[in-house]
């Protein structure tokens, strides 16, 4: 009897995004998954602009992979936009079209989970809004989500954007928290270990013969540019490729439970991910958080794929 090899579905939540493009290319360039939809979210800038950024990567790669625009806003807050971007979110990108917002992101996470329950992986690469509000309309969603590989927060690191948080935490710190405390299983990205993995532009050309090369070094000069200014840290910080990465090779991270929740009310400390420390009492772990990444395999396989 004839078998057919069934590739594993994800669906990538976004608001691209320098790294978030990046890290779209290497999860659909790799052919290792069954990619559902891209779902946009309002973060690094407003919804129509981060749409219209996905587009553009889709189209480079082109790509039939349906998107969904999502969330326009924070659940409370006012919307906070990322400065190293650039204007329109991915500056050195020739953007020229204007991508029609449909404003269905919750209801087809919802679709693709519900058709396919323990199956899919969320890669949620940007404020956390559209992952809360599917689990606010459907509260048994989080049980039969696969897993969610998220960027976000910090264990120790100083934060980017408030002096303890980390930026995707910051922008929707509410969401974040129905996300940690909802059943869901959690690999977590913090900037712990994304803020020691860089890429820098030698490295991206090795990307020369690729039809992305000029595209990529584009996009990468400019934002190795505003991470000089207002992170003062050399190269282009991978966030996002690095949380794609671990689907594509979970071998190359070492991860470690621990009890992370997010703090929404606190003056200096909102978007804070908290972490319990105790050694006595009952512990009780919710999120699996990376702790260190083969930066070699990375690098590696991240030219590797992008080239193929």
């Amino acid at each position: 009897m004839k078998t057919t090899n069934k590739l594993p579905p994800i669906i990538i939540d976004t608001d691209p995004g320098h790294d978030d493009a990046m890290a779209i290319m290497l999860l659909i360039k790799s052919k290792l998954f069954d990619v559902k939809a891209i779902t946009t979210v309002a973060g690094n800038v407003k919804i129509q602009d981060v749409t219209n950024n996905a587009r553009y990567v889709l189209d480079l790669l082109e790509s039939d992979v349906p998107i969904y625009s999502g969330e326009t806003r924070p659940l409370k807050r006012q919307p906070v936009i990322a400065q190293v971007h650039g204007n329109g979110g991915l500056a050195g990108a020739n953007i020229t079209k204007t991508e029609k917002l449909n404003h269905e992101a919750v209801n087809q996470i919802i679709r693709i989970v519900r058709e396919n329950p323990h199956e899919v992986s969320i890669v949620v690469i940007g404020p956390e809004t559209n992952i809360a509000r599917a689990f606010i309309k459907d509260p048994e969603l989080p049980k039969i989500v696969k897993q969610l590989v998220i960027m976000g927060g910090t264990i120790e690191a100083p934060g980017n954007k408030g002096s303890v948080a980390e930026f995707n935490i910051f922008c929707d710190p509410e969401a974040a928290k129905i996300v940690f405390d909802s059943e869901v299983k959690i690999i977590l990205n913090p900037l712990d270990v994304a803020n020691h993995m860089p890429m820098f532009l030698e490295e991206f050309e090795k990307l020369k013969g690729s039809k992305l090369y000029q595209p990529i070094i584009s996009m990468m000069t400019h934002f190795i540019k505003g991470i000089e200014k207002f992170e003062l840290t050399k190269g282009a910080l991978m966030y996002d490729p690095l949380v794609a990465y671990y689907l594509v090779n979970p071998k190359a991270y070492k991860l470690t439970n621990m009890e992370v929740h997010v703090e929404t009310k606190g003056e200096y400390t909102y978007g804070m991910t908290v972490v319990d420390r105790r050694t006595w009492g009952e512990k009780n772990p919710n999120v699996s958080v990376i702790t260190s990444i083969d930066r070699k395999s990375f690098v590696n396989d991240f030219v590797k794929i992008i080239r193929s």
